[in-house]
C-alpha cells in the first residue's frame, strides 16, 4: 500500500478530478482500478486489514460494518477538519478549476 498527500499534488489526483471525486469531503481508496471513497473507503480498509495489535483489532470491530461506517465517518471527518483548521491548513478545493 502507499499512501500519497494529495496536497502534494501526485498523478492519481487527475484520475480522482476526472471522477468528481472532492478530496476535502473524504479521501480515496484505489484498489486496481477500483475506487473507493469515504465511508466505504474505510470499510474496506478494516476488511483488509490484520487483526494484530489493539488498534486493528478496534478499527475491525468497528468499520467491518458498512452501516457503522457510514454512521460513524461523518463524526471521524468533522475532527479531521477541525485539527486542519487549527493546524492552518486550507481546504484542497481540488475539484475547482483555475481562476
Amino acid at each position: 500500500m502507499t499512501i500519497l498527500n494529495a496536497r502534494d499534488n501526485p498523478p492519481i489526483m487527475e484520475e480522482i478530478n476526472k471522477r468528481g471525486i472532492d478530496m476535502d469531503q473524504g479521501f480515496v481508496l484505489k484498489i486496481g482500478d477500483t475506487f473507493y471513497w469515504g465511508a466505504d473507503a474505510i470499510h474496506a480498509l478494516a476488511l483488509m486489514s490484520t487483526r494484530t495489535g489493539v488498534f486493528n483489532r478496534l478499527n475491525y470491530l468497528i468499520f467491518k460494518s458498512k452501516t457503522l461506517s457510514k454512521v460513524l465517518y461523518p463524526i471521524l471527518k468533522t475532527g479531521r477538519r477541525m485539527l486542519l483548521i487549527l493546524l492552518g491548513k486550507s481546504k484542497l478545493n481540488n475539484l475547482e478549476g483555475p481562476d
